[in-house]
């Protein structure tokens, strides 16, 4: 049975789908800050996030998923992510994933006018997608 005094609920909206509502004891992702990690009764915060691994762990058990864009909410027992898009490592395009860094990195060594930080993004958010990939499935 889990340990309820140290859970804290944990939401997480896609605009698809709500990706994740259950529990967790922490979590860790990348706001544009810097990595954070989260318990029950944190501070209240609101965070903008970046592309990166989010870490939900349980238990004594993890889980991973590549977490692009979004904001965070910390309201001490409860935590809401709405997120632009969230996949579990098995939900990875694995193709789709290598074209979209190969068209990042392509873009961002042309010499035509180009939106530099919409192509750093594509990159950073194709190279999350790529290496829980590869943890996951290699």
């Amino acid at each position: 049975m889990a340990d309820t005094g140290r859970c804290f609920k944990l939401q997480i909206i896609a605009p698809d789908r709500i990706f994740l509502d259950d529990e967790a004891d922490m979590i860790e992702l990348t706001t544009t800050e810097g990595e954070i990690g989260v318990y029950k009764d944190h501070i209240p915060l609101t965070a903008i996030i970046a592309p990166g691994v989010l870490r939900i762990k349980k238990n004594g058990e993890e889980k991973e998923a590549a977490l692009h864009e979004g904001f965070l909410e910390i309201l001490g027992d409860k935590i809401i992510i709405l997120a632009e898009s969230c996949e579990w490592p098995e939900e990875i395009d694995v193709n789709r994933a290598n074209e979209a860094k190969i068209r990042a990195e392509r873009r961002l060594k042309g010499s035509g006018e180009i939106n530099q930080a919409r192509a750093e993004l594509a990159l950073r958010r194709s190279l999350v997608r790529l290496e829980l990939a590869e943890k996951y499935h290699m």
